[in-house]
């Protein structure tokens, strides 16, 4: 087993491109050899040990491999992206990309996780203890999927397009998620324990359950009476028949 400690050094004022830190990246090396990781702040390449002290306790591989980031980095971005084993920590806010394009292991992010958090995500797990921005599980520009598999949960609440083109895997916010979510959706499931508002918009397939209120519902879903689905009784509606979706959207009743 190998616990890898990053432990901020300053403050941030500009983003940082941290595709690195990765247990696949880490796995096996010395804190120096770590610490001589490149990164980009802005547009000038740094080295991980100018904004980390470093620590490295034992060796392994990456599913043996265990980062912890002791603190807030809300300007360190794409922190857990691509990684295929092991875990993440973070102790603190993350930025943006947070797990995106990730397949397996796990990520904790103890604070708020910025936008995009989950994008593209195809395994693995993900729980923001805080509040996600936007676009939580969904795709970047120009992609036809957001997430295709693993789970991504949120325990705080969720800004606008939570899943955004959703095509698999497993969304649950516990608290409330502003406008749009599973908006594009195109499979998986969203549940949300909180209130939203026009979920499912353009939906084509795939489930969203809200366990609260649905404070604007869309005009373009078919009511199809109540349902019982793991002892809760929702009213089950179809659609987005505006563009002849076949996706099933649940509301507590």
């Amino acid at each position: 087993m190998q616990t890898v400690t990053l432990t901020p050094k300053r403050n941030l004022s500009i983003s940082v491109e941290a595709e690195n830190i990765t247990p696949d990246t880490f796995a096996g090396k010395s804190a120096g050899e770590i610490g001589a990781i490149t990164a980009w702040e802005g547009n000038t390449q740094i080295t991980l040990a100018d904004i980390f002290d470093i620590a490295v306790d034992g060796s392994g591989d990456a599913a043996e491999t265990k980062i912890v980031i002791d603190g807030d980095v809300p300007r360190v971005k794409r922190i857990g992206e691509a990684m295929t084993a092991g875990e993440i920590v973070v102790a603190g806010d993350c930025d943006m990309h947070c797990g995106a394009l990730m397949s397996g292991g796990t990520i904790t992010v103890e604070g708020n996780a910025d936008g995009w958090v989950g994008r593209e995500m195809k395994g693995g797990e993900i729980v923001v203890k805080g509040n996600a921005a936007y676009y939580a599980g969904g795709g970047y520009r120009g992609e036809t999927c957001g997430m295709t598999g693993g789970k991504l949960v949120i325990e705080g609440d969720a800004l606008d397009y939570l899943g955004e083109h959703l095509c698999g895997g497993e969304i649950i916010v516990k608290g409330n998620v502003r406008l749009l979510a599973g908006v594009l959706n195109r499979g998986g499931t969203i549940t949300i324990e909180g209130d939203t508002a026009l979920p499912g918009g353009e939906m084509k397939k795939g489930t969203i359950f809200v366990k609260g209120k649905v404070l604007e519902m869309l005009p373009s879903y078919r009511d199809e009476g109540t349902e019982e689905v793991d002892g809760v009784t929702y009213r089950k509606y179809v659609g987005d028949l505006s563009c002849n979706g076949e996706g099933v959207l649940y509301v507590s009743v």
